[in-house]
């Protein structure tokens, strides 16, 4: 009698620990199948709240999961720290820098990066936020602006160092405005001597009608009203024209204007990552103007059933042809939709449809303000405010990061402190000691 053989399990690999590669990893989970997520970080990062690192209320750790971690007790799945540089459909493998792993499912998400619109050379004068090390530069040149207007004695160098510019007004914008608003009018109002932080100048420029524009109107207008209270200034239908060092040429109604400001920030918009010229190289795959994959109704790409695009690097349309937005709850359901797919095929069960349930979305403005499109709902004010910190909470990954997040929020809402306001990076050189002057011999009278 010959022995009996096994087969092979069937071996799916993500590319990618963002939201839609490790909510695929962990749908996978008692599946019959071997799982390798690949990424180059060793953690899965909650970008929703970067922007709390970057006004210091949140630590790095604080919205930061170390991948093996979270995938330590599902016995089918491994992580790899490393990076994809390509495919090879034909071969079903990824290459990585340090050799090849084979596939017969495989699963890309790595997300999105900024897009300046072909304007690259502005990224060193005005980042964006997408990573931990973009929150922690970025907390850096704020929080160094208000120590450098303590000790600036010129008026107008010490005006533009309390300027603060944030270039587009969706979400992530409108979130960074507030949190610096709520900075210069609270927060440090008290921690300094020689300046006023109250005075301190927070321009929101967007080239649209209004802010949040994929929003309702009416929320736009809600939002707009609660960030003029704290005292940023909204700029609508304003382009920026040009970013030099610390000065921003700005242009409405044909009308430029320069404006002097040490810190400017860049959340007007996002491209597709490299990874999707890739998948287009082998696969002759489309990609729409930000760079995103054009994927079939079940996420694959066209005559590629094996290979899945999901999340921010996906152009998926939906009934009226209109791709689903980039955000988190389109990555999640994605992932867990393609595993439960692979699961459906591997065990030659009917496989599923997608369809995108919309959880409505979320933009909070400062503490106790904030705007929700929540099942047809418009709801702005405290029970807005309540329903995002509910949901965000939620969707943190780890028990002990809800835990912390909660623990620092009641904290914050109670003395308006914020704990991580640390200086880290771009330390200056250790004084040199001056040079040691010749002794001198003093007489000695006999």
């Amino acid at each position: 009698m010959e022995p009996v053989t096994t087969p092979p399990k069937h071996r799916v690999v993500i590319i990618g620990g963002g939201f839609g590669g490790l909510y695929a990893a962990q749908s996978l989970n008692r599946a019959d199948v071997e799982v390798t997520l690949i990424d180059k970080r060793n953690f899965h990062l909650f970008q929703p709240l970067l922007y709390q690192v970057a006004t210091g209320t949140l630590s790095p750790a604080d919205i930061s999961s170390p991948l093996r971690s979270v995938l330590s007790r599902q016995k089918n799945a491994r992580v790899l720290m490393e990076e994809a540089i390509d495919i090879d459909p034909e071969n079903h493998q990824v290459v990585t820098r340090r050799g090849t792993i084979p596939y017969d499912s495989l699963i890309v998400a790595t997300g999105a990066s900024h897009h300046y619109f072909g304007n690259d050379q502005w990224k060193d004068d005005a980042p964006g936020l997408k990573t931990v090390e973009d929150a922690v530069e970025m907390r850096r040149r704020i929080f160094s602006a208000f120590e450098a207007a303590e000790k600036e004695t010129d008026p107008e160098k010490r005006r533009a160092l309390l300027t603060f510019m944030v270039v587009g007004a969706g979400p992530t914008g409108v979130e960074i405005a507030g949190a610096i608003a709520e900075l210069a009018k609270e927060t440090l109002k008290n921690d300094f001597r020689s300046i006023d932080t109250t005075e301190a100048q927070i321009l929101l420029v967007e080239g649209l009608d209004r802010v949040l524009p994929p929003y309702p109107a009416d929320l736009s207008v809600k939002a707009a009203e609660s960030l003029e209270k704290l005292g940023v200034t909204v700029r609508t239908k304003t382009k920026v024209i040009n970013i030099d060092g610390e000065t921003v040429t700005l242009e409405y109604n044909d009308e430029r204007e320069v404006i002097s400001a040490k810190t400017i920030i860049w959340a007007a918009g996002v491209k597709a990552s490299g990874v999707g010229r890739v998948i287009s190289d082998r696969t002759g795959a489309s990609l729409d103007r930000a760079g995103r994959v054009m994927v079939e109704p079940d996420m694959s790409v066209p005559n590629h059933p094996n290979i899945f695009v999901i999340g921010d690097l996906a152009h998926w349309a939906d009934s009226e042809g209109k791709p689903l937005p980039g955000i988190a709850p389109v990555a999640m359901q994605a992932g867990k939709f393609v595993a439960k797919l692979i699961k459906a095929r591997v065990e030659s069960k009917a496989l599923p449809v997608f369809k995108y349930q919309d959880l409505g979305s979320l933009a909070v403005i400062a503490q106790n303000k904030a705007v929700a499109n929540v099942g047809g709902f418009h709801l702005s004010g405290f029970i807005a405010w309540f329903i995002w910190i509910v949901a965000h909470v939620y969707f943190l990954i780890e028990f002990d990061n809800k835990l912390v997040v909660m623990i620092q929020w009641a904290w914050n809402y109670i003395t308006r402190a914020r704990g991580a306001r640390i200086i880290t990076g771009g330390v200056p050189a250790p004084i040199e000691a001056p040079p040691a002057r010749p002794r001198q011999e003093t007489p000695v009278e006999v």
